[in-house]
């Protein structure tokens, strides 16, 4: 039975409790399997959704492709006044909207809040963008010629988003895909479907309201199948995917095989630094949200903090101290810390990587388990933990999802614990605290950071959406949100025109039929 208070938020938001999982922007429909969503909170049924299958995704990929034809005539202001409208749907309906993200995805109340708070920032900044798609002009080596280049709408752009942002990932991506001129097919994660219904409704409100075509967002609700039907497309000309390293393997081997384009934001594998210079109570603060915010579901989330020999075991007794404050349980009381994991599957996961911890020789800090009781009224709630390591160890090399925090040592200079950082296959994120100007310029210059992100003297968990946001090696290289990413979302385009009455060539060739 669909909990009341769900069923309230739900309704607010224009939806029901069974739902159809596929739109156009205009009809819903699927011909698919039921899904269920389950919340993590309390197991309690948010509701059921009747998920897309390939006949569903051919009749969407015919409605993009028409609408797209119409929809990038549009200009781009005035599509940027569609991304404006979407911002003020979504301060309408923020609290709605907000709680259903934590009932469904299990973070708190606050930071579902702060994840369309996000959605709100990138619709802000895209509707700016709207009348800021700029090109270069060029100086010529051949006289009376004008070079310089333009950008174009790519057309359709595929975007498949993970759970633990289920609707701030998707705004990323629409918002500037739309500003750009492009149209938007959406296969979100199937943990999370009724955030993206939520999503969808608001959006197809807008098209509605401003007589757009069909397909300009769609919406596909369904199994992996349908984001290898995505990959293997010649008509989605980018696709955006966000979530495992081992899930972005595979959509770059199928989108690589036909030559497409990625944006791929995949796993971290985030280190902070606390040198013995660094500011401790401010370190600890960053470093406890950073691995335990979300139950350590982010992307960006603290997985490794690399201690100077000289202050570890005073980092060690902070933690402790800390970590023994944390309040757990349901992430709609503000009082809480922490929530749930996503799923069982998440607990089997979080299980193994201690049983790994242990067989490899960690030592824990802060002990872990599944957490019981009347609290907790379902079985993914679970322990922080903290266990003292080495760099090299087989589970530390690896990102699990879940708050494992693991505390490794270095001695001697800034340049040891940038290697330690540095030596995992992930780049996303990283961060170093330091009064010491010296160490935070060698952390940020070339022979620094090699990840994407490097904060100093700010955790590795969080962003503005002004700057680029993604990382390096198997994170993926991809770039989304502020500052020029969205060119990704465009092709560019070099224009040479010739205003005099002679033939030059570059490089001084001289070719002519008269001779």
């Amino acid at each position: 039975m669909v909990n009341k208070e769900i069923k309230i938020i739900l309704k607010n938001l224009g939806l029901t409790s069974k739902q159809k999982g596929c739109s156009n922007g205009e009809k819903w429909f699927s011909s698919g399997e039921t899904l269920k969503s389950f919340s993590p909170v309390d197991n309690s049924l948010i509701g059921e959704v009747r998920m897309a299958n390939k006949s569903d995704y051919n009749i969407v990929i015919k409605d993009a492709k028409k609408a797209f034809k119409s929809f990038t005539k549009i200009p781009a202001p005035k599509r940027g006044e569609l991304v404006r409208q979407l911002g003020n749907s979504l301060r309408k309906n923020k609290s709605d909207l907000g709680a259903l993200v934590s009932w469904e995805m299990g973070k708190s109340l606050q930071e579902g809040l702060g994840e369309v708070q996000e959605m709100i920032d990138i619709c802000d900044f895209a509707t700016g963008l709207s009348r800021q798609l700029y090109g270069l002009t060029m100086h010529s080596e051949r006289p009376d010629h004008r070079m310089y280049e333009q950008y174009h709408p790519l057309g359709i752009i595929g975007i498949i988003s993970a759970f633990n942002f289920p609707v701030a990932v998707w705004s990323w991506n629409v918002t500037l895909a739309w500003v750009c001129g492009n149209v938007c097919i959406w296969k979100p994660s199937e943990k999370t479907p009724f955030c993206s219904l939520a999503c969808q409704k608001l959006v197809s409100d807008i098209l509605k309201k401003n007589n757009i075509n069909s397909g300009v967002s769609c919406l596909l609700i369904g199994d992996k199948s349908l984001g290898q039907l995505l990959s293997e497309d010649n008509n989605i000309n980018l696709l955006s995917a966000t979530g495992s390293t081992k899930m972005g393997k595979d959509v770059a081997m199928r989108v690589g095989k036909r030559l497409g384009k990625t944006l791929l934001e995949l796993g971290g594998n985030n280190a902070m630094i606390i040198t013995e210079n660094a500011d401790i109570k401010h370190a600890i603060n960053n470093l406890v949200f950073g691995a335990i915010g979300t139950s350590g579901q982010r992307c960006t989330s603290t997985r490794r903090v690399i201690v100077h020999s000289t202050i570890f075991d005073h980092i060690k007794k902070e933690l402790i101290k800390a970590y023994n404050q944390i309040k757990i349980g349901s992430p709609l009381d503000e009082s809480n810390h922490m929530g749930p994991l996503i799923d069982q599957n998440a607990v089997e996961q979080y299980m193994q990587a201690i049983n790994d911890i242990k067989d490899q020789g960690g030592k824990f800090v802060i002990e872990g388990g599944v957490l019981e009781g009347k609290k907790y009224n379902s079985s993914n709630y679970v322990k922080p933990v903290i266990a003292e390591v080495k760099n090299e160890y087989e589970i530390v090399q690896k990102e699990t999802f879940a708050p494992i925090l693991y505390l490794i040592c270095y001695e001697g200079g800034v340049e040891n614990a940038i290697k330690i950082s540095n030596n995992v296959k992930q780049g996303l994120s990283s961060s170093i605290f330091t009064q010491d100007l010296k160490e935070s310029e060698k952390f940020l210059s070339q022979i620094g950071s090699d990840c994407g992100i490097a904060n100093v003297n700010i955790g590795t968990s969080g962003a503005e959406i002004g700057g680029a946001f993604g990382g390096e090696k198997e994170t993926g290289g991809g770039r989304e949100s502020g500052s020029d990413s969205w060119k990704i979302y465009m092709r560019r385009q070099t224009n040479t025109i010739n205003y005099s009455s002679e033939i030059p060539l570059a490089q001084g060739i001289n070719f002519n039929l008269d001779n």
